[in-house]
């Protein structure tokens, strides 16, 4: 994984000097709230229902175990004993007091990590694949161009102040992994026919109050002119983006007004105008950060451990946490192992400090000492051998950590909602945790098979319902929390935003329409399809039926 070099570390150091000054003048009452605000915000520190709530970004989710243990030091030091892992791959915090804060940043730059860039309208975390440069359908590991990009975009003085904020996901794999589509610019990395290997450049992707699914507007991209082709997107958007209204200033809406042909036009002729200027970054530049991204001494190993055939078949239940929660790898003898955040009944994506201090002492045991974060708000140990596949269960079942469920209906993507934050309109928390139970019901008598479903307490979509084959939306009806249901959702390479069924349930009321909504799932599909096969194949109408009757 990437290491701070001399500048990062002065950099990061000098903001942490930087913002303990400006706290001290707003705790002395020199600084207003509306003063102290721009200066919080460009450090990750947001104003809560009931607290502060200071988001702290994990490049392209990566974490090394000394740095989720300081993560754990910081839950139990400053915060209520827990931190919430976001679809974006960064860390909450949703209780530190005002005065601790600049203490955390001190602590978190002490293990090369920060909370710059986290908020307001600039570029954000830079995410992708958490199975970067471990999966087996990977084209390259796309780790080291989002490490580019991060340092190209951090502090760049054009963007700034961007009309909205401004996200980026990476993918290297031929499976969406990293919700590209949702992105303001997501990047496919292609081979061409020639062999070589490039990027597809989209644009115009993003969830709240206007859905929509990123468009292509460059093929195939070759490496070498990555920076100068995204600084030609990011000068168009900065100079054509509108600022007279929030809700239609991101990328998406710019789009969307000129077309995806005028826009690939208006982002060439800016283009044109700069690649020839040493935008792109210089080969010693490349080979540094290569070197960065090196593979860990994998032994060699046999493809097939036969032990660990025998223990899936002995261990029934082992054999299940190995079909939900195992990825393959690409080097023989090696797996990728998801550690959920999804207990049933529990809160998503919440980890405690003595579960972040276990799954690092788990990651230094198995994993090269490395984890990441998921696009679901899971961990994962990319590097486990076949033959310990066993141990690290038995391990994850004495904590809890063991729930065999990614990327099953209980594994719900849920944002922190009306419980925390101050523009939801109804709570996520209760609803996932209800839903939760229930679908875990289900499954012990049903096998409901692949199902993603989202919630989230307002159109701002934290939550991905848009794109939940099950998508759940609070909203206000005259003070009392209502939730409207959408089916149809993706957020893989086939991305597609879901369709509203009718009108919203109560809360007392939709977990039981969710369950209505499964049972004629489990009534109509064909030869064990996907919710989202059967949904495409069958429409909205049999679900409409059965939710609200014939017309």
């Amino acid at each position: 994984m990437y290491r701070y070099d001399e500048f990062d570390h002065a950099f990061v150091n000098q903001r942490v000097t930087q913002f303990r000054d400006q706290v001290d003048r707003r705790l002395d009452g020199e600084l207003t709230e509306d003063e102290f605000k721009p200066l919080r915000l460009m450090n990750g520190l947001y104003l809560q229902l009931h607290a502060y709530m200071l988001r702290v970004a994990i490049p392209y989710g990566v974490l090394s175990s000394s740095q989720l243990r300081q993560l754990a030091h910081i839950a139990r030091t400053y915060d209520k004993d827990y931190g919430h892992f976001t679809t974006r791959q960064n860390i909450q915090y949703n209780w530190p007091k005002l005065k601790d804060v600049p203490d955390i940043l001190r602590d978190l730059a002490a293990v090369e990590m920060h909370a710059i860039q986290t908020s307001g309208n600039c570029i954000r975390n830079v995410t992708a694949d958490h199975y970067a440069g471990v999966a087996a359908d990977e084209i390259e590991d796309p780790r080291v161009y989002c490490e580019i990009i991060r340092q190209w975009s951090t502090l760049h003085p054009e963007f700034a102040f961007l009309p909205r904020k401004f996200k980026f996901a990476v993918s290297g794999a031929h499976q969406d992994r990293a919700a590209v589509k949702l992105h303001d610019i997501g990047i496919y990395m292609r081979r061409n026919d020639d062999g070589e290997i490039g990027f597809e450049i989209l644009v115009g992707g993003g969830q709240g109050r206007t859905p929509m699914i990123a468009q292509t507007i460059c093929e195939f991209l070759p490496k070498q002119h990555l920076l100068s082709y995204l600084e030609a997107i990011l000068r168009v958007y900065n100079e054509s983006g509108r600022r007279d209204n929030k809700y239609k200033a991101r990328i998406k809406i710019l789009l969307y007004a000129t077309g995806v042909d005028e826009f690939r036009r208006m982002v060439e002729t800016e283009w044109e105008q700069i690649k020839d200027r040493n935008y792109d970054l210089p080969d010693v530049e490349m080979q540094r950060i290569l070197t960065y991204f090196a593979p860990p001494n994998y032994e060699t190993l046999d493809g097939t451990q036969r032990d660990f055939e025998v223990r899936k078949f002995e261990d029934r239940e082992f054999g299940t946490w190995v079909k939900h929660n195992v990825a393959g790898h690409k080097k023989p003898g090696y797996a990728i192992a998801n550690i959920s955040l999804k207990p049933v009944g529990g809160i998503p994506g919440d980890a405690t400090s003595e579960q972040m201090d276990y799954v690092a002492d788990l990651a230094d045991q198995y994993s090269f000492g490395e984890i990441r974060v998921s696009h679901r708000q899971n961990l994962v140990l990319p590097d486990v051998k076949q033959s310990d596949l066993y141990d690290l269960y038995k391990a994850l079942c004495r904590h809890g950590l063991a729930v065999p469920n990614h990327g099953t209906a209980t594994d719900i993507i849920a944002c922190p909602g009306l419980d925390y934050c101050s523009l939801a309109n109804a709570r996520s928390i209760p609803v996932s945790q209800r839903l939760s139970e229930r679908l875990h019901e289900i499954r012990a008598s049903h096998d409901i098979g692949d199902m993603h479903l989202n919630i989230s307490g307002c159109i701002n979509a934290c939550g991905h319902h848009h794109v939940g084959a099950i998508g759940i939306l609070g909203v206000d009806r005259r003070g009392e929390e209502y939730y409207q249901i959408t089916l149809g959702g993706s957020a893989f390479e086939d991305a597609s935003i879901g369709d509203i069924i009718g009108p919203a349930f109560s809360s007392d009321a939709v977990v039981d329409a969710v369950e209505t909504i499964i049972t004629t799932f489990l009534g109509l599909r064909e030869n064990d399809e996907r919710f989202i096969d059967t949904y495409r194949r069958i429409g909205l109408k049999p679900f409409k039926e059965t939710l609200y009757g014939t017309d």
